[in-house]
């Protein structure tokens, strides 16, 4: 795909005001704009290497890709300690930024969002609104190839401390990941409520129901029908409950901190 600068600071501003985004949720199906990934990377070929230092703190990017400036009529909170956001990155008015905390291109973060201490979300990661993303999670970007869907966290979903969300897994509406818990693309998913795995959806993603909460647990390794004799277990999160009052008392605390 032939991509001029113009064309590419263009994308860039659209994104920054959230006017055009990666993904969207089009009649309950997420849907990838192919194209707009395209010129995101496109930006990378496009762009030469410059020092962008800030204070004592010395780093070269593409000039394509520097990092994002707020001012207070943005409505963005971003507190004081080491904050980046990246060019083409969407921050929503009332969204909040803990440091140090790093926001990649073609991210969007809904409003009401809070990303907490070292927290990482990926290129192209689709927030929603009012979650709490807890200190040292990452959000993994999914950049390429083009048409892939990235990750997404739907509205009202809570995602504990020191957590892994990668590979395009979508964590749908009001879902609770407790601290720790890691789901990747191959991760296996046991909903403890049916005696059941999750099942990939249609797309062969990994889908968090909506409203479920999320621990992190193990499956014995199964050989022949019969677990190991060694008792030798995998990792697997286990669905434990959905949501209920008592979990709603538990994860809305932060609201005393926006």
């Amino acid at each position: 795909m032939d991509v001029t600068l113009q064309q590419f600071n263009a994308l860039m501003d659209a994104l920054e005001k959230g006017e055009i985004r990666v993904a969207r949720k089009v009649d309950g199906v997420w849907q990838v704009n192919r194209e707009v990934k395209e010129i995101i990377l496109a930006g990378f070929r496009l762009g030469a290497i410059k020092e962008m230092s800030q204070g004592q703190f010395p780093f070269f990017d593409k000039d394509t890709f520097p990092v994002r400036q707020f001012k207070a009529r943005d409505g963005v909170r971003i507190v004081p300690g080491g904050t980046s956001v990246r060019r083409g990155a969407y921050m929503a008015p009332g969204s909040i930024i803990m440091p140090p905390a790093y926001v990649n291109v073609g991210a969007y973060v809904d409003e009401g969002t809070m990303v907490d201490s070292h927290v990482t979300i990926g290129s192209c990661a689709q927030v929603g609104k009012h979650i709490h993303i807890s200190a040292s999670t990452q959000i993994g970007g999914v950049l390429e190839p083009a048409g892939a869907l990235p990750t997404i966290i739907e509205d009202g979903a809570f995602i504990g401390g020191n957590c892994g969300i990668y590979e395009g897994t979508i964590v749908q509406e009001g879902a609770v990941i407790a601290s720790g818990v890691i789901i990747t693309s191959s991760t296996a998913i046991y909903d403890a409520t049916k005696d059941e795995f999750i099942k990939r959806n249609a797309d062969g993603r990994i889908v968090v129901p909506a409203g479920a909460v999320v621990v992190s647990g193990s499956k014995p390794i199964v050989r022949g029908g019969k677990p190991l004799e060694s008792g030798v277990h995998l990792y697997c999160p286990v669905i434990v409950k959905y949501r209920d009052s008592k979990t709603e008392g538990s994860i809305h605390l932060e609201d005393l901190l926006r």
